[in-house]
């Protein structure tokens, strides 16, 4: 499956591209996606060219907070096919929620899992595409969306913390400017972490009968997208996403995906392949990230990528490459970031 999304993720692209002295037309012929494609905000381009246009775009304006200045606009309207059914939802918690319900209606690689711990939520965001390098300014255009659609549908909103898996930039004045919190770079999540009582506040623009009428508008989209969605790489976002939480078992994701253990083996089995195959395969794509980055120790990427014990993780790590992870740390320090 190639993930798709609607152009409508690079909104604010052409003008954040001009101020920062790029060419955006020559950029997007690059990239494979044509100028005229982002003046329909609900045709779907692939996420990877998406992806590519942004980190290359980042990398000749040598602004690190690129994806950023495209989020800082955002506003509820720019959801698409979304923005009706948000804007009448009652609370934020039921804002986020369906967000994670209908996000593969306007980004097949965004995953969202809404963790609740006590006093404390934490909204964790990942985009997780067909390629396996991980994108600095994907990751930060998602969580900055996701942040401008809190702050729109609150108008009072104050998160307690923001986090990123990657390095802090150079200068992190945008990131302080955007968020106005606690940032925390080099963390084991990307996401934003809040009060619980956030997410109980209520939209005064709420409306059960518009809600309902949007809902079943969208349903029936949905039924069409679902049938062209690819369960391998649906059940392969949701480990990614659960793996550093310590939750990415089989039941778990079922129950993510609304199903039973017996029906998700069933689908797997179809598309001839089985929970502990694409479990690996995502551990597999994600150890190197986290071993390329001295700032998290062997423990910690043990528990990153589900282990409970440090030995169970050298074993798997040699079984796969074979060598140990301190071995492999050895001899890459050229590629090793701190």
């Amino acid at each position: 499956m190639v993930p798709l999304a609607h152009t409508a993720v690079l909104k604010n692209y052409l003008a954040v591209s001009q101020q920062l002295d790029l060419n955006p037309y020559q950029l997007l012929s690059d990239a494979g996606i044509y100028p005229a494609q982002l003046q329909d905000s609900t045709q779907r381009i692939p996420v990877d060219k998406a992806v590519a246009l942004l980190e290359q775009s980042a990398q000749l304006s040598g602004c690190e907070s690129f994806g950023l200045y495209m989020a800082e606009q955002r506003q509820l309207a720019d959801f698409g096919e979304l923005s009706l059914l948000l804007s009448y939802q009652h609370t934020l918690r039921d804002g986020l929620y369906t967000i994670v319900q209908y996000r593969n209606l306007i980004n097949n690689a965004l995953e969202m899992y809404i963790e609740e711990v006590g006093h404390t939520v934490i909204i964790r965001v990942e985009v997780i595409t067909a390629a396996t390098e991980y994108s600095r300014q994907a990751i930060e255009l998602a969580l900055g969306i996701t942040h401008r659609f809190c702050a729109a549908f609150l108008q009072r909103w104050q998160p307690l913390s923001i986090h990123f898996t990657h390095d802090a930039p150079h200068d992190t004045a945008m990131h302080q400017r955007m968020f106005g919190c606690s940032l925390e770079f080099g963390s084991e999540f990307n996401g934003i972490v809040c009060n619980a009582t956030e997410l109980d506040k209520t939209n005064p623009h709420a409306n059960t009968t518009m809600l309902a009428h949007a809902k079943r508008f969208l349903e029936t989209d949905l039924l069409h997208r679902e049938s062209e969605s690819s369960i391998i790489f649906d059940i392969r976002k949701s480990i990614h996403l659960l793996l550093p939480m310590g939750r990415a078992t089989i039941d778990q994701v079922a129950h993510t995906h609304g199903v039973n253990v017996r029906t998700l083996q069933r689908r797997l089995e179809a598309a001839h392949t089985n929970f502990s195959v694409l479990i690996n395969d995502v551990r597999r794509n994600l150890v190197f990230r986290y071993l390329k980055n001295l700032n998290y120790s062997l423990g910690q990427v043990s528990d990153i990528l589900g282990y409970s014990m440090p030995s169970s993780f050298t074993r798997w790590f040699s079984s796969e490459f074979g060598m140990s992870p301190t071995t492999w740390r050895n001899n890459n320090k050229t590629v090793m970031k701190s």
